[in-house]
């Protein structure tokens, strides 16, 4: 199964996400929009992954999600990537704290432990609003309102592409600054 992990979104946000959505979807014709209800913060991208190597990630990053506070986490604005040239992808920046930044790198961590190739490519804090399929001139960006969103739990989810877009179902929830570091299975993982 394709898997990821993540910090999970509050719901205030994704109606904030919709809002500017519904802005741009008027300036920047010829970008397809991700649905909103999809948008999380992936910490680290998994890929292909057996339920055996889901739970070790799990596992291992428990300890780190319980020592990681929740927190109120402030938008840092809109940008593409890449960061020079067409732009491929639309994204809106969040302003992590160091807690949850070294949450990222446990992940990280615990990702390359149970075995999946280590991650080439920097972290950047970002939420993907949309893809340009087609080449396009890079856009004048809107500022973004000052506003944050609530982050409480990191999630392990299975990710299943569907002609509609993607689905993502949590496999492990690990909530964020608690004494309970192995966190919840959700659902037992398909064969």
């Amino acid at each position: 199964m394709r898997a990821f992990v993540a910090l999970e979104l509050d719901a205030v946000l994704h109606g904030y996400l919709a809002r500017i959505v519904e802005d741009l979807r008027p300036r920047l014709p010829g970008l397809r929009f991700s649905p909103v209800g999809n948008a999380h913060l992936t910490l680290r991208f998994l890929g292909p992954s057996s339920p055996a190597a889901l739970a070790r990630v799990a596992d291992a990053i428990g300890p780190a999600a319980a020592a990681c506070p929740a927190a109120d986490v402030p938008l840092a604005g809109l940008g593409a990537f890449p960061p020079h040239g067409a732009p491929r992808i639309l994204w809106l920046g969040l302003d992590l704290p160091a807690s949850m930044l070294a949450l990222q790198a446990a992940c990280e961590r615990a990702a390359r432990a149970a075995g999946f190739e280590p991650e080439t490519r920097a972290f950047r804090a970002h939420l993907t609003l949309g893809r340009w399929r087609e080449r396009a001139a890079r856009p004048t960006l809107p500022d973004v309102e000052p506003r944050s969103t609530r982050i409480e739990r990191l999630v392990v989810f299975r990710s299943d592409l569907k002609p509609t877009g993607a689905v993502h179902t949590p496999l492990h929830v690990l909530p964020l600054g608690t004494k309970d570091a192995r966190g919840t299975a959700i659902l037992p993982p398909s064969p």
